[in-house]
Order: structure tokens, then sequence, then C-alpha cells
């Protein structure tokens, strides 16, 4: 701490960024501030509650970097986070991504499902965004229902099936007039812009069409359609008549927690929606204003952005290169004061939810920290072991960070040993991965843990020592109905509740582990053929396969032989292990 009185004494009344260590020298959090002497100094007065309060317990050392102005402190504190991935950044981060529709810009256009991230510069004509993949394409799939547009990327040697159910004009093929593709892509258009009476009005023709036809099902298929418009597409109208394409955020803050509401407005309807809740760490405005920033590498820039007051709109404005306004009355001031209200109805319907959460994750973690006597538990390995009949070995390392699970650090093994041996098998996978952590200086674990008990953590412990790791390494044991029942350490074993949060935190991880190992044990065996399957039964060598596969063809085929039909080619002590590896390998398909 002295160390920190000391450096909060040197630190300049300028703009710029800090950098949060703690006792490892890890980077565990980046933050910016107009005047760092200030904002710095404030993590180490008075009392905080939440997840700052627990930010600033882990703190034990930091450095900052000065700047010309806010807007370079900014720049510097989102390519900072990007750089480091801090553990109380990722906390605050939002990878969403949109997907938008593009009608092409080809001499024939096509509709197309894109990401903001794929798009090239090319691209004019993007509409949305849309709130998942499934309504995009639901669009994409309508108009191209309603409108004969081209579908195929390449054009073909002759009209394909689009043609013949009257889908496609056939412009590979036929010469269709400039002036009717032009009519049918404004068409298009306006419906993707908001404007939806065209084809509205062009299906209810067709449904009278098929109904007066006593075609019924096909004027059933056009009714769904409409109702998907009416009911999906067509959303709330806004107050703005200027049909400026504009996004509104709103915000509310209550119980450590900041709810973020962003709409999405174009051609003066809200298209969509969406909130984030997320713990507070730094002050509002700054916490606001870097999620506003950072909202916007995965979408689209409209041509207005409409915030509250507490956001510096001259520094977002500079770093976004776009309008980003305060308004202070109208119709404009009424927008963010809705955005703000569903922020508020965000938080207050979906506090417990996360209370909840919370409690089945983080408290949970602690929890076992506090339990295991670590000094921090930020990160969890977990093992597990597959094999059959000590074939197809495989191992699987699941990771859960602050009592998530980080799906991206998740890594598979092929192991090497070729026999039923599970003790050869830990020492192998936890050997590579810790070599591995060494060699290439990468996070290392607080905690191991193998799915096994005493000689499974031994070994793992052994391997662990012998790198001169110090990791605690811990097992989950099971009991004779296969369910998780006991952590156990080398020297300790520890009851936990079964209807406690740390107990379901345990047993998520194992079965997390357990699929994940399972689904790549399968994954691996579906690659091996069926003779290479028998190669794995003793006593079947290569002139019995050849005629067991001349006979059978199929592993199901083989499986379902009665034992005396087997006999007819193998010896009664090789046909009876063939049913048993059979029932075993085929059991867990």
């Amino acid at each position: 701490m002295d160390k920190i009185k000391e450096k909060l004494s040197l630190l300049p009344m300028l703009p710029g960024c800090y950098l949060m260590k703690n006792k490892d020298g890890n980077i565990i959090y980046v933050g910016k501030a107009k005047k760092l002497k200030n904002r710095v100094s404030s993590y180490f007065r008075g009392t905080h509650t939440g997840k700052t309060a627990k930010l600033v317990s882990e703190i034990d050392d930091f450095e900052y970097i000065t700047v010309g102005s806010e807007v370079e402190s900014l720049i510097l504190e989102i390519n900072l986070i990007k750089e480091h991935n801090p553990k109380y950044n990722i906390l605050l981060k939002d990878d969403k991504s949109y997907p938008y529709i593009e009608l092409t810009g080809e001499n024939v256009p096509r509709l197309k499902v894109v990401r903001v991230l794929t798009r090239n510069k090319q691209q004019k004509h993007l509409y949305g965004p849309y709130p998942n993949v499934t309504a995009a394409r639901n669009v994409v799939n309508l108009l191209n229902r309603m409108y004969p547009i081209r579908k195929c990327n390449t054009y073909q040697a002759k009209p394909c099936l689009y043609y013949h159910i009257h889908q496609c004009l056939g412009y590979c093929t036929n010469n269709v007039p400039k002036e009717e593709i032009e009519a049918m892509k404004n068409d298009i258009i306006r419906f993707l812009k908001g404007d939806h009476t065209l084809i509205t009005d062009k299906i209810k023709k067709e449904i009278a069409s098929y109904s007066d036809n006593l075609e019924f099902e096909k004027a059933l298929e056009l009714k769904k359609m409409l109702d998907y418009i009416n009911i999906t597409l067509t959303h709330q109208q806004v107050e703005t008549k200027d049909n400026v394409d504009r996004d509104v955020f709103g915000y509310y803050v209550d119980k450590g927690y900041l709810s973020i509401q962003v709409f999405f407005i174009r051609g003066s309807k809200i298209v969509e929606r969406y909130s984030k809740i997320m713990p507070l760490i730094d002050d509002v405005d700054a916490e606001l204003t870097r999620y506003i920033a950072d909202f916007y590498h995965n979408i689209l820039i409209p041509k207005e952005i409409l915030v509250p007051d507490i956001v510096s709109s001259d520094v977002l404005s500079e770093y976004l290169g776009a309008t980003v306004h305060i308004p202070q009355k109208g119709d404009k001031h009424k927008l963010v004061t809705m955005a703000n209200d569903n922020a508020q109805i965000a938080l207050l319907e979906n506090f417990e939810l996360i209370k909840r959460d919370e409690a089945k994750t983080l408290d949970a973690n602690e929890e076992l920290r506090s339990l295991l006597d670590l000094p921090k538990l930020d990160r969890i390995e977990i093992f597990d072991n597959a094999h059959l009949f000590g074939t197809y070995n495989v191992s699987g390392m699941v990771v859960f960070i602050d009592g998530k699970p980080a799906k991206n650090e998740y890594r598979k093994y092929k192991i090497s040993i070729d026999k039923n041996d599970d003790y050869k098998t830990m020492h192998e996978v936890i050997y590579r991965r810790y070599f591995r952590v060494l060699k290439d200086n990468l996070v290392r674990p607080d905690l191991i843990i193998v799915d096994g008990g005493l000689g499974q953590i031994n070994v793992a412990k052994e391997v662990v020592d012998s790198l001169g790791l110090n990791i605690l390494v811990a097992g989950l044991a099971k009991d004779d109905h296969h369910a998780t029942h006991k952590l156990l350490t080398s020297d300790k074993e520890y009851d936990i509740d079964r209807k406690s949060n740390l107990f379901y935190l345990l047993e998520r991880m194992q079965d997390e582990v357990h699929n994940f190992t399972i689904s790549y044990h399968k994954q691996i065996r579906s690659k091996g053929s069926l003779a290479s399957v028998l190669d794995n039964v003793e006593g079947i060598g290569a002139k019995r396969k050849k005629q067991l596969l001349k006979k059978y063809h199929t592993l199901r085929k083989m499986h379902k032989a009665p034992i005396a039909e087997l006999e007819e080619i193998l010896p009664s002590n090789v046909a009876s292990n063939l049913q048993d590896y059979l029932n075993s390998y085929l059991n867990n398909e």
C-alpha cells in the first residue's frame, strides 16, 4: 500500500489511461480519466460496493499513460482493453453483432444476409439491424417469394428451378428490361426502409385470387406471410417525421448495475431495440461513453446518435466521426427519456434473475475459494478423459472464469497412449497442457480440477509439481450412481451440501467437461472406418475381418447377428468379445 500511496502522489492532473494490476502483475482493469490524479486516487479512498470493491481488493499496483485529449484517452483505452482483455473489463464487454440485409449493387441485384464485420466497402444498400439471423433470413425469403429477382450467385447455362416456379425471370438466358428490374429494386428498397404497404397490398390481392380459384393451401401460405409482416415487421411509429436513421441511447443505474437501452430508429420507426445490463465499476459517464464508443465496432453508424446529457457528446462525435447529439427538448428529448424509462424497466425486471445467476456463479466461486483457502480464484481448468476399451483415447479441458464457462478457452487433446490406463492418460494431458503454459507464458489457472479420485489427483499433482508450478489440484469424485459426490484434494475431503450453489457450480463444471470430452470422443470415433473398429477386437485378423465385412457390411447388422451366426466365422471367445465391444461402442454413439 505504501508503494501505491507514493505513486498516487506523483499522478498528474492530465487526461490519460490507467492500468490496474493484481499481485501476479496481470492487468485486471483499464480505465480512462480527464484528470488521472483525481480518478485513480478515488479508488483508494472512501468505501466501495459491488464489483468496484472486488476490483479494489485485488489491486496491487498500477500504471498510467498520459495523452493530449479526452478523445485520445478514449482511443487508447479501447485499444488497451482489446490488447490485454482485462478481467474486469470483460465483465462489461459486449460482442453483439447484428445481421443486416444487403441488396447487391449488381446489374441484376440479389438479396443477402451479411454481418457488418464481413462487409466490403462497395456495399451501399444495407438495411437493418435485425434482431437475429433468423429474422433477417425470413425477410429475405419473403422478398424472394414476392419478387422474381435473381437467386443464384453465378449465372447458369440454362434457367434453374426458380425460373420454372416463377420466382426468377431467367436472367441467365432472358433479356429482362432494365426498367422492370429497377421497379422491383425500388419496391424492395421501400419495403426494407419500413414501408410495407406495397407488399401487403400485393399479398392481399394474391390471397383473394387464390381463394376465388379454391386454392386454399396457397392462400393460407400467403396469409401466414401477411401475419408475419403485421406482427413481426410492423414496429412502433415514433414522433420524428424527418425519416433520419438514428440510434437512441438511454440508461438507468441502481444497486451497483448500469442498464443501457438502445433504440434503432429507421424511417421514423423503432425497428429494433437492444438491452444490456452490466456491473458498474467506473463512473457512470465513463462507462456509458466507453460502451457507446465500442458499440459501433460491430454495427453500422447511423446518421445521428442521441445520447443522455451525462455523456461527452463532443468526444464521441470526434471518435466515431458521426453526429452525436444531446437533445434538450422536443421529440428527440422524448426519445431519450423513453430509452431511459425502458432501461429502468429492464433492470427492475431482470435484477432478481441477475442476482440469482451471480449466486450460482460469482458467489459460488467465492465460496469455493474460501473453502480451499486460496488467495484468489479467477480461473479454473477442468479435465476429463474418454476412451473405448483403451482405443480412441482423448481428453478435454474446459475453463471457468469467475464461475462462468469461457468456451473460447476450451481445448481438445488426442492422447498417444492406445490402452486403457487412466493414470497415464492423465499424466500425458496434464504435462502437455502445463508445459505449453510455461513455454508460451499463458495465463495460469488458480485451480486444476480432474474428474476422478485420489489416484488421478496425485498423478496430476506430480506433473504440476515437476514443472515447478504452484497450482492446487482437486478432484470431483462420483458416488455409486455416477453423480458428483465430493470434492477432494491430495490431503483433504470436502462434503458439499447438495442443495448449495457451490454444489451446483461443481456439478455444472463436471457436466460441462464430460459433455465436451464425450463430444470430441464421438467425433474422433466417427472418423474411424468399420474396418478400423474391428481392428480393436483381439482375435480378429485380416482374414476374419474380410469375412465379416463381406457378410455384414455395417456394424449395426453385425451387432444384431446371433452369437451362433458369428461363430460360423469366429471362435466362441472372439465372437463373444466382438459382441461385448459392439455393445459398448454402439451404445456410446
